[in-house]
């Protein structure tokens, strides 16, 4: 192939929920600047809306990615971050594994690393790296989920309601001083899981305070 030949690429873009459109377009934005300031044509974007719990198995846009990517002779995946490519670390590596079996680079942005290197040659840290940064994402997400059930568990224990009581609603004015920093957090850009995970609240929440505060201002 002739170096100067832009070399083919795929945008796989991932987020938690259909609300969450900011993230998805700031993630397909960026991945499309740095196609171009790399000589890469973008053959192909696949968006996916859905949650980082589902197995790589249940992510349709994901397997059509690989399918496409393998079928077409692309080059390379360009991915906003590994956690994109699976819940687990167990996951991620089938998707790097496939993707080197097929000789397909995969480029994710978050961690400015890739899969081959400019010479062709495959990148022996790299997936030491991946490996590395996706055990602790996911001993970060483990982390959470037991405090989070933890904290449910000890207010059981000491008769606290969970939840809202029926029919109970709170002032728009007040529902905006309790979450502040929700609001402050998804203007800048923070996807609604991540804001969840942040505050420790559901992200039935969040985006209730999205739809209330950010969608409303916009459509102003």
């Amino acid at each position: 192939m002739d170096p100067n030949t832009p070399k083919r690429a795929v945008i796989y873009a991932r987020v938690s929920s259909e609300g969450d459109r900011q993230n998805v377009e700031r993630q397909l934005h960026d991945l499309s600047e740095y196609a171009e300031s790399q000589n890469l044509t973008i053959e192909q974007i696949f968006k996916e809306h859905i949650s980082g719990a589902k197995k790589n198995s249940q992510r349709q846009q994901l397997q059509d990615m690989f399918t496409f990517a393998e079928e077409n002779g692309i080059d390379i995946i360009l991915c906003s971050e590994m956690s994109r490519l699976g819940r687990s670390v167990y996951e991620v590596q089938e998707s790097i594994k496939r993707a080197i079996d097929h000789n397909i680079n995969i480029y994710f942005q978050k961690e400015n690393l890739s899969l081959f290197n400019p010479d062709g040659t495959q990148s022996m840290i790299t997936p030491i790296v991946v490996t590395v940064l996706s055990v602790c994402s996911q001993i970060e997400r483990d982390s959470i989920r037991f405090r989070l059930n933890s904290g449910r568990r000890l207010a059981m224990e000491r008769g606290v309601q969970m939840g809202r009581p029926k029919n109970a609603t709170k002032p728009e004015s007040q529902f905006k001083d309790e979450y502040a920093e929700v609001i402050r957090l998804l203007k800048k850009g923070y996807s609604v899981k991540a804001v969840a995970q942040l505050q420790g609240i559901s992200p039935t929440t969040v985006m209730k305070v999205k739809k209330m505060f950010i969608i409303k201002s916009v459509e102003k």
